[in-house]
């Protein structure tokens, strides 16, 4: 399509570097693609190529197995890679063990690590007389000296929002 779009413009008394720059080509690719008989492009077969340092399905398993044994369960591949070069042992590199765990679906936490948990709601509570339930804050009041705190002890009704009862002490204890 672009041999003949770059004819049909050179037919016409146009340049080779302008009409390559139109299609945004190099003109070496211009001359690369006269010199073929066809399009190499359209008879390309790009088949996933078997690579021969490839893992074999036996290796992958003792990979998995390795990873699983009781020693080796609750650690990541950077920790059990080392200890088996330590032994003479060598099956596949850190990242192989992170693919084929990947794989497995076993690239989750490992050994005792246990997920985050959630932060649990606060039960809530509905009031609906006042006096029936109460909370309290302690604030701190500034000072004229620097770091000096006087603590704002205070006890609110939920009901109506007042103020219950309230105390000012220069230090806090229980």
């Amino acid at each position: 399509m672009a041999l003949t779009l770059i004819d049909e413009a050179r037919s016409a008394g146009a340049g080779l570097a302008p009409a390559c720059t139109e299609l945004e080509i190099s003109e070496r690719t211009y001359r690369r693609w006269k010199l073929q008989d066809h399009d190499r492009r359209i008879d390309r077969v790009n088949p996933s190529i078997a690579v021969q340092r490839r893992l074999s399905e036996a290796e992958k398993l003792k990979v998995l197995n390795i990873c699983n044994e009781q020693r080796f369960a609750s650690l990541p591949p950077s920790q059990i890679v080392p200890r088996l070069a330590d032994e003479g042992i060598y099956i596949a590199s850190e990242s192989s063990f992170y693919r084929i765990l990947k794989a497995y679906a076993q690239n989750t936490r490992r050994g005792r690590t246990q997920t985050r948990n959630k932060p649990v709601k606060p039960k809530e509570v509905k009031v609906t007389q006042p006096g029936r339930c109460y909370s309290w804050d302690i604030t701190y009041l500034p000072t004229v000296i620097a770091g000096l705190f006087y603590k704002l002890y205070m006890i609110m009704d939920l009901f109506s929002r007042k103020i219950v009862g309230w105390e000012v002490h220069e230090y806090e204890s229980s």
